[in-house]
């Protein structure tokens, strides 16, 4: 919990900032976020000045100031990604952000929100400067981003299959593919149930936003390597906002006994919007000793991209025969999920 105090100073000795500019820039657990805040207000380290947080005279005492003498930006230009779009990929995002505007709403039974339609192309424009699209066959568990979609507009992939609970998003699909011509497969599928024969060993590359419960991570990931031939590439998202670095410990661990080497971690690949007309993200704030304002539009909620290439054959953790328990909420770490905060009977009405 130091770490995270300290990360709170040194920002607010920067500059005083909003409640949800300072969230922006944190990198631990929210839960572990709120919690430090609340202390270093009651311990007067910060105070608040309308809208905005700011380090107070007790609290400059806690810090270097000779911290603001050395300085460092992330590029501007491709946002710490190490991609920029360019060529045909510019028109693939402007088509592929007037189809995602009539995507169906979240859903928070299945612990839905979108990534950025940017973040989306820069996924398949990484993706193509390491393993181009070009005659591959891709599997996705989990497509509620409709990466699917933008990878139909780059008319390169070989096959596109979809794996995922949510039928609206199957008809959504399949009415952008019979608009546009897509040859995009859909199969409504539970992470826990077995995974079906004919897709095991069948992919080139495997893509997914887990579930960040470690059931649930350790199931999606262990799907998506067994859909995975020979020397297989996979992708996926993985927080700090709900995912304590013992998490992602266990997590690379499980790689690894899959026969898998991450090769790269790109911190905060992707941001997600977090406060929707049929879920929101953001009841967490109730647990705050002051209030805030209404989130502004800052996309605060953001997971790194994880890519891992198999050496030799995968080997799936969880057997593909099997049925297996997924755990959705993780109340140890989470605060962001809506179950936490309203009954079943209210998110079925979602």
């Amino acid at each position: 919990m130091r770490k995270v105090r300290t990360q709170i100073l040194i920002s607010l000795l920067k500059s005083k900032k909003s409640f949800w500019e300072l969230l922006d820039e944190s990198r631990c657990l929210v839960k572990d976020f709120v919690t430090a805040l609340n202390d270093l207000f009651r311990e007067g380290l910060i105070g608040l000045e309308g809208n905005t947080i700011h380090i107070t005279e007790k609290g400059l005492k806690e810090v270097n100031r000779n911290i603001l003498d050395f300085k460092s930006e992330t590029c501007d230009k491709c946002g710490g990604k190490g991609i920029i779009l360019d060529g045909k990929f510019k028109y693939v995002l402007e088509e592929f952000k007037r189809i995602a505007e009539r995507r169906p709403p979240p859903n928070a039974l299945f612990f839905q929100g979108y990534m950025r339609e940017y973040d989306v192309i820069s996924r398949i424009a990484l993706m193509h400067k390491y393993d181009y699209l070009a005659d591959k066959d891709f599997i996705l568990i989990g497509d509620d981003d409709l990466l699917s979609v933008a990878l139909a507009l780059t008319e390169l992939p070989s096959k596109i299959f979809i794996l995922d609970i949510d039928e609206r998003l199957g008809d959504f699909i399949r009415a952008i593919s019979r608009e546009y011509g897509f040859e995009i497969e859909f199969q409504k599928y539970d992470v826990s149930n077995p995974l079906p024969k004919d897709l095991r060993g069948n992919f080139d590359i495997f893509s997914s936003e887990p579930l960040e419960t470690l059931s649930g991570l350790k199931a999606f990931l262990s799907r998506g390597v067994a859909c995975l031939r020979e020397n297989g590439v996979g992708y996926f998202g993985l927080s700090t906002a709900e995912s304590s670095p013992k998490k992602w410990v266990s997590i690379e661990k499980i790689l690894l006994r899959m026969n898998c080497v991450i090769t790269d971690i790109i911190k905060d690949f992707s941001r997600y919007k977090t406060l929707y007309e049929t879920v929101s993200y953001e009841n967490f704030t109730t647990k705050l000793k002051f209030q805030v304002e209404m989130n502004p539009g800052i996309y605060w909620y953001k997971s790194s991209l994880f890519r891992f290439e198999i050496i030799g054959r995968p080997k799936p953790s969880v057997n593909p025969d099997k049925h297996v328990t997924v755990i959705y909420v993780d109340r140890r770490e989470d605060v962001t999920n809506p179950f936490l905060y309203v009954n079943s009977e209210k998110l079925n009405a979602c």
